[in-house]
């Protein structure tokens, strides 16, 4: 069974929502939408590398945040809702110089305040590469 408010999110309206934002600069894209996952992948390159060559761990942060705040969008209704993300953690595990990684954001809590999501980021070899943990404020809309 779905978790997702509406069936509607398809990966061409998801990275629609991308364009002109950090997702962009990154190159971050949307892959996979599940019943109850999203994924969204992101090269390692120039734009998210830091200075020793290796993935920068705020790119990795940066990409479970936004498969995780996105997927929060996805669950409510958001003619009557918006999500933020409120807290982040992220374990570093395993360097990568190249490629790419993926990230696949799943629910841990989906409240009507907050959700919490298990985000785990693995390289082209599915060597997990950052576990993080992002909790989400839902707020109702003042209409």
């Amino acid at each position: 069974m779905s978790i997702w408010f509406k069936m509607d999110w398809d990966i061409e309206k998801l990275n629609k929502l991308s364009a002109n934002t950090m997702n962009d600069l990154l190159g971050i894209k949307f892959t996979e939408v599940g019943e109850n996952y999203l994924k969204a992948s992101m090269p390692v390159d120039q734009r998210t590398r830091q200075a020793y060559g290796l993935l920068h761990g705020g790119a990795s942060v940066t990409l479970a945040e936004t498969v995780g705040s996105v997927a929060s969008v996805m669950v409510v209704d958001p003619e009557l809702y918006f999500c933020v993300g409120v807290e982040i953690n992220a374990n570093h595990l395993r360097s990568v110089k190249e490629g790419f990684v993926i990230a696949t954001a799943i629910p841990l809590h989906i409240g009507m305040s907050s959700h919490v999501w298990d985000i785990k980021i693995i390289d082209k070899n599915e060597k997990l590469i950052c576990v993080s943990r992002l909790t989400v404020y839902v707020k109702k809309k003042k209409l």
